[in-house]
């Protein structure tokens, strides 16, 4: 439990931010566990990132979590940086430490590999190849953790060729580039397939991919959660592959950073699901 007994907050910094189902998440949490606290939104321009940053401290913040644009560019402006959010090249969580300095962390790669775990709780990555298409942020993350967790095989497919080349020399080892217009033999074998893309979210075209050479036991992700099931997800099902949506990453990436926070460890109930669902 938390030492300090004290009025903590916590909230989530982005431009935009309106849209976040991240206060509904930690609300439910502190209520949950008799906390004093709140987590809020923090709608912070580009431009004023490091001043929002630096007032953290000041206004008696415990931290706060990061959403786009600004993972990337905390990385500069946060006095230091655990080593897996430098591997992944973006902070995602923030830690105010006792002598106020920030600390940046990255809990993208965990919520994913958690999500997965829900959806199989035997799911292991060394099952066999993963295909990950996009080579953006939350790829980073999602190709981290994979690794970690003993994959031997990722093949990584992007439509700007030179993105994915590079990220592949980047990480070495499992990791591979494939051309995108190869995307659809990268299924071939594969247990695990990832769409980290935006393609299939809410207003935008679904992702060209067909999945005729995926293996029926293959499980098919999709990291967006609007809508909650992507085309992707839909054809995948409908073909009988086991299917998981951005959802319980979301969920799963909230709980080590309200760990860090108020000194709790949460669980993703089924309270929270219905209370998340009801956003939509």
């Amino acid at each position: 439990m938390a030492t300090d007994h004290g009025y903590k907050l916590a909230g989530v910094m982005g431009w935009p931010v309106a849209h976040s189902r991240s206060p509904v998440i930690h609300n439910h949490w502190i209520a949950h566990h008799g906390l004093r606290g709140a987590y809020v939104q923090l709608p912070v321009r580009p431009e004023q990132l490091e001043t929002a940053l630096r007032s953290l401290p000041v206004l008696g913040f415990a931290g706060c979590n990061l959403t786009i644009p600004h993972k990337v560019a905390a990385l500069q402006l946060v006095d230091r940086v655990d080593a897996l959010a430098r591997r992944i090249g973006a902070v995602n969580t923030i830690v105010v430490e006792q002598d106020q300095s920030l600390t940046g962390r990255n809990t993208d790669g965990f919520g994913y590999i958690h999500s997965l775990l829900d959806a199989q709780p035997d799911w292991r990555a060394d099952a066999g190849p993963a295909t990950v298409i996009g080579a953006g942020g939350a790829s980073r993350a999602i190709i981290v953790s994979l690794i970690d967790q003993g994959a031997s095989e990722i093949r990584l497919s992007n439509r700007s060729w030179a993105k994915a080349h590079d990220m592949a020399q980047e990480f070495g080892g499992p990791v591979c580039a494939v051309p995108w217009a190869e995307r659809h033999d990268a299924l071939t074998g594969a247990a695990l397939l990832v769409n980290t893309t935006n393609q299939g979210m809410h207003g935008e075209p679904p992702l060209d991919l067909r999945l005729n050479l995926l293996p029926q036991q293959a499980l098919v992700s999709d990291i967006i959660y609007v809508p909650m099931e992507t085309p992707l997800l839909a054809a995948a099902r409908k073909r009988g592959n086991v299917t998981v949506n951005g959802l319980g990453m979301l969920l799963h990436q909230a709980r080590p950073a309200f760990e860090a926070w108020f000194g709790v460890m949460p669980e993703v109930s089924p309270a929270l699901l219905e209370k998340v669902h009801a956003t939509f």
